[in-house]
């Protein structure tokens, strides 16, 4: 398979006394793992109980040192977040960025932290078969990032050895071809379906999306639900809410009887344009106080109104938080 071919192709890069070097490091990392694995869990969840963290940049006399990738991972709890559903997608996304832009900055606890949520991640989706497709663009971003690495060796500074990271590779490699063959098994109820209910609560469902491609997914389970999934004020709607009327006014697209192909329009806008991101639940920062914290679970605010200082934390600006 591809994945395998992958594998021995990097396996190349190394000559025959590398190769055992890399086998042993690969080894004695996977028994490191196991080791600490059990331990990092039970500290992370005993010594940080409340989940938020302070942001400051540089040392003051108040406050010693700075906070770093590694320490929000665990002081925000991003392993039992993704347990969370309301959380799950907006993890997913905010590892998926670092994936693709800041991979190389993570320091070696950032990168053992990454990699240990990740793994949680793509275990939880074998289990459940919930969002999968989210992973698996998320594991395309991280592979293709990591070839890159791992082929422009010497270019780029790599905090850690060279075979830990092709070892990661393999990893990544693996996940990708677990998911690739990953069998939804058709459950059985005696109870209510989707088929049950009424045209119009179906419809107000499907109107209830903001992705397309969940729209598309639940178009395949009935011949109804295809039906309504391909209804053109659906897709027009979705096309006004991710989009201005400029930027699809530039991509317009019309059928041969001269009418607007609003679904095609919406995945043609989508190669072009971000499109607005929906999260359950996100991760807020209180102004007064600079600290960083979910908003279920609050934080020790000093503010004489709290709620003016709060800000929802976008992916990308938690991002921005850290670059420094």
């Amino acid at each position: 398979s591809r994945p395998c071919l992958q594998i021995l192709r990097f396996r190349c890069i190394l000559n025959s006394g590398e190769e055992e070097i890399f086998n042993n490091d690969c080894e004695y990392a996977a028994k490191k793992r196991k080791k600490q694995h059990f331990g990092n869990d039970t500290a992370a969840h005993s010594f940080y109980r409340e989940k938020w963290i302070y942001v400051h940049k540089e040392s003051t006399k108040e406050r010693h040192g700075y906070c770093t990738l590694g320490e929000a991972f665990n002081r925000l709890d991003f392993s039992s977040a993704i347990q969370d559903i309301r959380r799950f997608t907006y993890v997913v996304k905010l590892l998926q960025l670092i994936a693709k832009s800041q991979l190389t900055s993570l320091s070696g606890v950032a990168q053992k932290n990454y990699f240990n949520i990740l793994d949680k991640i793509v275990q939880k989706v074998l289990d459940d078969h919930q969002n999968p497709r989210l992973i698996k663009d998320l594991l395309q971003d991280l592979s293709s990032t990591l070839c890159i690495l791992v082929r422009g060796v010497g270019k780029s500074v790599l905090v850690g050895n060279i075979n830990i990271w092709i070892c990661r590779l393999e990893t990544v490699l693996n996940w990708q071809e677990k998911l690739q063959n990953l069998q939804m098994t058709k459950q059985v109820n005696t109870g209510l379906t989707l088929s049950d209910l009424p045209l119009h609560m179906l419809n107000n469902i499907l109107y209830r999306f903001s992705d397309g491609w969940d729209i598309v997914t639940l178009g395949q389970v009935t011949p109804t639900l295809y039906m309504l999934s391909e209804d053109r004020r659906l897709w027009k709607r979705l096309c006004q809410y991710h989009f201005a009327e400029k930027q699809f006014c530039r991509h317009l697209i019309l059928s041969e009887k001269g009418h607007i192909e609003w679904k095609l329009m919406y995945f043609t806008l989508q190669k072009y344009y971000p499109t607005k991101e929906q999260y359950g639940d996100t991760l807020h920062f209180c102004r007064h106080c600079s600290i960083l914290f979910w908003k279920d679970s609050g934080h020790p605010c000093t503010a004489a109104d709290p709620d003016s200082c709060f800000t929802p934390v976008s992916p990308e600006h938690f991002i921005d938080l850290f670059k420094f």
